[in-house]
């Protein structure tokens, strides 16, 4: 199924939705500004939160953390930087990997587990200039949780592009 998101740059406290390809709201990104360090909830149309994104405060690399009911999910951490590419490691708890590559500030990367497919981020469906899309190819992979991902590299991309990585 394809989300589709409409740049607004994913800023801290910056509120936006995130609808489905019938156009329907699917899901809120709520940036708490207030919050001490970078911190994002995914909700759904209610207004329940489904997935806390955070910056982790003491770590050597860019790290943000995914938390599901208040209990840890994944991490995420750039992995390594080649000219054109940009390569994000997701670990899950249970120890499960996905890799994310491509080219992450032109909306054009992968999700992908064990070199399989899971979700692919593109500009490349949409004439409009400020939209992608992010298409869960797997259907029994968390939209949720791939909508998340995409949300937390994308972020993490635009503060180091930016220089800021306090």
């Amino acid at each position: 199924m394809k989300y589709l998101v409409r740049d607004k740059i994913f800023a801290i406290g910056e509120d936006y939705w995130i609808e489905d390809d019938a156009g329907r709201q699917a899901f809120l990104v709520d940036g708490k500004a207030l919050s001490l360090r970078d911190t994002l909830e995914l909700k759904d149309p209610t207004g329940l939160v489904l997935i806390t994104l955070r910056k982790k405060l003491l770590s050597l690399r860019d790290t943000m953390t995914i938390e599901r009911d208040d209990k840890p999910l994944a991490t995420i951490r750039k992995k390594r930087l080649s000219l054109l590419r940009n390569h994000y490691r997701v670990t899950l708890v249970e120890g499960t990997e996905l890799d994310v590559s491509g080219r992450i500030l032109d909306r054009e990367f992968t999700v992908e587990y064990d070199g399989e497919l899971l979700a692919h981020i593109s500009r490349q469906w949409f004439r409009v200039r400020e939209t992608h899309a992010v298409n869960v190819v797997r259907e029994d992979a968390d939209a949720a949780l791939m909508i998340a991902v995409a949300v937390c590299v994308i972020h993490m991309a635009e503060k180091e592009r930016a220089g800021d990585d306090d």
